[in-house]
Formats: structure tokens, sequence, C-alpha cells
């Protein structure tokens, strides 16, 4: 059977407004009475799962064949060729604190390819997607990683939730970037930092301790948007890892050279 990856990538575009559209809705009235610690400072709400829902229930619709990997694990993958990864709300903890970037994240793997992904910041209402060999855009237009220098980069990092895990790794990073790139940001959301590279906001992103829902939509819109993304070993390979390094393509190895000491 044929897929028509672009015709399905528009059809979850429109999903995934439409789960960001009850995502601003529902934060004009939201409350931290409302959330609860999944671990140490990893937080949930009813928000994330009821926009897991709604995404789950029309992703169904579209590919009925499709297993599923979802972060709140509303439904179950079981080996199923084509299956959909899904982070109803990226940026939980921004969410709650009312502070952008948060957003709405799905991509469609078959096997071990990446075929489409579409990731949708609620804040600015912008629509981040591409589809396999068709090129990566913003609201419609193309959008292309930038031609920026190490020495001028703008590097995304985080600080993930298990912090006794990530905190030689985080103190490395900073160690090894701080002063020697233009400049070292976190938003709080994997899947925006990879979009803004994609865009070309953003010219280089490391981190470990990650769900596949964070990453797997955003991966495709770097790599279709002309980046490089690979696990800390420099693999290619990374979809069923918890580490990313993606970059314009222009230090690529900088970055890898950086991590050598803490994988």
């Amino acid at each position: 059977m044929e897929y028509d990856f672009k015709l399905l990538t528009c059809a979850v575009c429109e999903i995934a407004k439409r789960a960001g559209l009850y995502i601003k809705k529902e934060r004009i009235h939201f409350n931290l009475e409302n959330v609860v610690s999944k671990h140490a400072h990893d937080y949930v709400s009813y928000v994330d799962k009821n926009s897991e829902k709604l995404i789950v229930t029309a992703l169904k619709e579209l590919l009925p064949e499709a297993g599923f990997i979802t972060e709140e694990s509303s439904v179950s993958y079981e080996g199923q060729q084509f299956y959909w990864v899904v982070d109803p709300l990226d940026g939980t903890t921004n969410f709650i604190h009312q502070y952008a970037p948060y957003c709405v994240s799905i991509a469609l793997c078959h096997n071990q390819e990446i075929v489409l992904g579409c990731v949708y910041e609620v804040c600015a209402d912008e629509l981040f997607y591409a589809w396999r060999d068709g090129g990566a855009y913003l609201n419609g237009n193309p959008i292309h990683v930038s031609s920026l220098p190490f020495e001028s980069a703008l590097l995304g990092v985080e600080l993930p939730y298990d912090a006794d895990s990530y905190r030689q790794t985080a103190h490395h990073l900073i160690d090894s970037f701080y002063g020697r790139v233009g400049a070292i940001r976190m938003n709080g959301s994997a899947a925006m930092s990879l979009c803004y590279l994609a865009a070309g906001r953003m010219d280089g992103w490391v981190e470990k301790h990650i769900g596949q829902w964070d990453f797997m939509a955003g991966a495709i819109i770097v790599t279709e948007a002309g980046g490089i993304i690979t696990d800390f070993l420099g693999k290619t390979h990374f979809m069923k890892g918890n580490e990313i390094v993606a970059s314009n393509g222009l230090f690529h190895q900088k970055l890898l050279s950086a991590l050598a000491c803490v994988v």
C-alpha cells in the first residue's frame, strides 16, 4: 500500500492545532492544584492527559493500522510497522508557569525511520512540520538551518528533571561551551529547541535523559531543514535512545568531541 506522507502530514497538523487550541483554552483558568508529580521535578496534569486522548482518537481514525508510543501511556505499541510517537504537551513545566514555549509534538515512524513530524507551538501559533524528502516548513513557508560557525552559535542545552544522573554532564557542557560559543540558552522544551534549530533561530542543541516523544517529530524537521542529528557517540540510529546532539552541520564534530568524556 502506498502512503501519501504529504497528505498525512497536513492531516496531522490539523490534529496538532486542535490539541493546541484545547491547551490554550485550559491555560486561561489552570491552577497549580491540577498538577501531579510523576517523578521529582517531572509534572503532569489533566491537560496533558486530555490532550493525548484527543490526539490518539484522531490519529486512530487517520491511520487505524498504526501503533502508539505516547508520553502519558494512554495507549501501547505492539510491534506495528507504523507507529505514532506523541507528546501531547511538551514543556509541561513551562505551561504550568505560563512561560513560553510549550507545544504539541506528533511523529509517524515506519520501522526504524521517521516519515513525518509536526510540532505546534501554542503560545506563538507556530506550526512546524516536515515529511520524508519533502522539506521542512513553518506556517507554510520553507525553513532551513543556519550557516553560523561554532564561535557565533546560539547553543541550546537543557537540565532534565533527573538531576542526580545528569549533573556531571550538565557541568561538563557548561564548562565546555560557555565563553566559546556565541551564547547558551535553555527553553524547557526539547521539541521546540529542535524546531528553532531547523528554522535557524538556534545553531546547535544537546540533551540527554529524554523520551522518544520529546525529540522524534523535531528530528525529522531538523534533518529535512538541512541539519544533522546523532546520539552522543555520533551514531545516526538514535531513535531508541535517550540522547540527542543536533546542529546546523558546521560544527557537529566539535559538539561530539566535547561529549566524549561523558558518554
